[in-house]
Parts: structure tokens; C-alpha cells; sequence
């Protein structure tokens, strides 16, 4: 069982991070933009600026590091592949985002129907995402 190869962590978490920041500028930025604008308006706060998704590609960016750096730590326990890589997306989907869309949805900013596109889409993401990124991942020689 050898050392998780960081070079790679990085390379496959990059490109990781950019799958998911695509879907989120779609589903974010084109899908529910109106949506957000309006739920923003209601909890009497301005709309996102530049800043702030700024710093969402960078969260996205973690992520994307997170699951496969998640792929990489449990392969050898699980095995090299698609299914490895699926078990590591499934981690990262309830700890980044059905935990992170719930509270919010609890507290009644978000509807359902919100919080479930957001988990449901988000589940696509970060599985085409961290198989994407696991592909890309090579042990160290």
C-alpha cells in the first residue's frame, strides 16, 4: 500500500473542481437564477456579487480536491475504478452538499424544491466529477 500521490490528488481535484463549477454555473447562474434572486430579495440581502462567486468556484475547487483525495485514500481498501470513485462521490455528497442544503431548508430559506434540485443535481456533479478526476489519478511510482 503505497502514499497517496498529492501531484495527482491536485491534477485530478483540479479538474475536478472545474466539472463542478461548470454544473453549478448553469444550474446556479442560469437555471435557478431567477430563483436565487428572489430568495435573496425575501431574506432582505442583496444579490451574489463577483466576491461571492468567487468564492464559490473556490469551494467548488475544494471539493473537487476532496473527493478525489477521498478516491485516493479508499482505494486500496475498495479497489482501482468506477465504483471506488462512486463511493468517494457518495461521501462528499452528503457531507458538501445534502448537509449544507439541509440546514438552510430547516430553517425555511430554502423550499423543497429548491433543496432538492440542489442535492439531486449535486449528486450528478460530484459523481461525473470524481470519476472524471479519479480517472487522472495514479498512485506514485
Amino acid at each position: 500500500m503505497g502514499s497517496i500521490n498529492i501531484g495527482r490528488v491536485i491534477l485530478g481535484g483540479f479538474v475536478a473542481g472545474v466539472i463542478i463549477n461548470l454544473f453549478e454555473f448553469v444550474l446556479n447562474g442560469i437555471i435557478l437564477n431567477n430563483q436565487w434572486t428572489d430568495l435573496m430579495a425575501s431574506i432582505n440581502r442583496p444579490v451574489l456579487g463577483l466576491h461571492e462567486i468567487i468564492i464559490f468556484n473556490v469551494i467548488g475547487f475544494v471539493m473537487g480536491l476532496v473527493a478525489v483525495w477521498t478516491y485516493a485514500a479508499i482505494r486500496p481498501r475498495f479497489g482501482i475504478g468506477i465504483k471506488t470513485a462512486v463511493y468517494a462521490a457518495l461521501l462528499t455528497w452528503i457531507t458538501a452538499y445534502v448537509l449544507a442544503t439541509g440546514t438552510p431548508y430547516v430553517m425555511g430559506v430554502f423550499t423543497l424544491e429548491m433543496s432538492l434540485t440542489l442535492v439531486l443535481v449535486g449528486l450528478v456533479e460530484i459523481i461525473v466529477a470524481t470519476i472524471v478526476g479519479a480517472w487522472l489519478y495514479r498512485e506514485a511510482a
